[in-house]
């Protein structure tokens, strides 16, 4: 007789035998809704990847292609130009001002953001600029050198001299401005009232998920309003407009990538940030823990929430669409996507004289990972690696650090002096 009501197993469960979901039944459905969905995320192909093997003259429109399907999928709204931005505050510093400043992206909407201005840069002698983006729970102050304005929001105090990102390009004479992802130090909600080191995630995950009810997402708002700080940047007579780059840490990084495939006239872009398929993770991340859970979403959700991206692109080939300008990926990538995507788009954008280079230390007298990792960084993938069993995955995207183009310096050098 059938069993009509399926029981729980006890006692041990060999979890390698869950690693990859896949049907057990002879008409290969799945009951399982996880598995359901997995298939579907096997059987979902990019559209817009980009494919080393197209013909050299139609690399342009595949760039533009992507441009327009990845505004489309950001879902920027079509507004009238901007209020001018305002200047709140000017203090002096050892060798440049510190400007507070607000811009006016939308319709009820204030941005604040501080501007370092080297001594020397004005109107009649403009400086090449530097957009610089913030990690996830990092604020413009971190990013400028700054006291927090929240010093209990403060979370990543070990990461003080390696999150001064616009501050060391403003001592390399870039006009550098740093600005708060949304929802994070100045522009997030009760944490600026209440304090808190992770309040504003909560936050964020809830705003997030309205703003995806609304069609938008969090990623799409985000790159929006850092877009059109880049209008106001371009409006600046201090700036050298044909030599403006970003640069960005973790969730800057991405956003960083977004705005320099999207905007062409951005002439270089650093991503700190590994770069790897999200699809690909999301499609293979699924061996259980001892414990029977498989691993959770990628960083903190709404963070990843594009919708369709899936169907049409993924960040290697955003990335891609940056070609043949100078790109940094300081994180790593897996040496499939510099072989098959980074190498060949640019040599498809006309660049050939360059190369890629690797910088890598012994972890653990066997591990390899990129230099710039800290070693709390370090400890937090061998946990994720022995509870999640990622033998491959992460030690793969974390082992390299191509720079395409040339070296950190030449963000810097060939900006400022070429």
């Amino acid at each position: 007789m059938t069993c009509l009501v399926a029981g729980v197993a006890t006692g041990a469960v060999d979890m390698r035998a869950h690693a990859v979901i896949k049907s057990d039944r002879s008409d290969g459905r799945y009951v399982s809704t996880r598995g359901v969905v997995q298939d579907l995320l096997r059987a979902t192909k990019e559209s817009l990847a980009f494919d080393a093997t197209m013909p050299d003259g139609e690399f342009a429109k595949w760039r533009s292609d992507v441009r327009t399907k990845l505004r489309e999928l950001l879902a920027f709204p079509s507004l009238p130009a901007a209020p001018a931005p305002k200047l709140l505050g000017r203090e002096k510093r050892a060798g440049y001002a510190l400007e507070k400043w607000e811009h006016y992206p939308m319709p009820n909407v204030a941005v604040p953001y501080l501007a370092l201005v080297p001594d020397g840069v004005s109107a009649e002698h403009p400086a090449p600029a530097v957009l610089c983006l913030p990690g996830t729970s990092m604020t413009k102050e971190s990013s400028a050198g700054e006291p927090e304005l929240n010093s209990a929001s403060a979370i990543y105090k070990d990461y003080v001299r390696e999150n001064r990102m616009a501050l060391e390009y403003c001592r390399a004479g870039f006009v550098a401005i740093a600005v708060d992802n949304p929802g994070v130090g100045e522009t997030a909600d009760m944490e600026r009232v209440v304090g808190g080191r992770h309040r504003h995630i909560g936050e964020i995950a809830a705003f997030g998920h309205f703003l995806y009810n609304l069609g938008w997402s969090y990623m799409g708002y985000a790159a929006y309003v850092d877009h059109r700080l880049l209008e106001v940047m371009r409006g600046d007579p201090r700036v050298d407009r044909a030599r403006i780059a970003v640069s960005g840490h973790s969730l800057g990084g991405w956003l960083a990538a977004f705005l320099a495939a999207l905007n062409e006239d951005v002439a270089a872009a650093v991503v700190n940030q590994q770069v790897y398929r999200w699809h690909e993770a999301v499609r293979t991340m699924t061996r259980p823990n001892a414990a029977g859970d498989r691993p959770p979403i990628l960083g903190h959700g709404v963070f990843y929430f594009i919708p369709g991206l899936y169907r049409f692109m993924d960040m290697p080939d955003i990335c891609a669409a940056i070609a043949p300008r100078p790109l940094l990926l300081s994180e790593g990538t897996p040496e499939r996507e510099r072989q098959e995507v980074f190498l060949p788009a640019w040599k498809k954008a006309g660049v050939r004289n360059f190369g890629t280079y690797e910088y890598l230390y012994a972890l653990n007298g066997s591990r390899m990972a990129p230099a710039c990792y800290t070693h709390h960084i370090a400890d937090y993938l061998h946990a994720q690696r022995h509870t999640y069993g990622l033998n491959t995955f992460w030690e793969e995207y974390f082992c390299g650090s191509p720079l395409i183009d040339a070296g950190r310096q030449y963000v810097v050098n060939e900006l400022l002096w070429n």
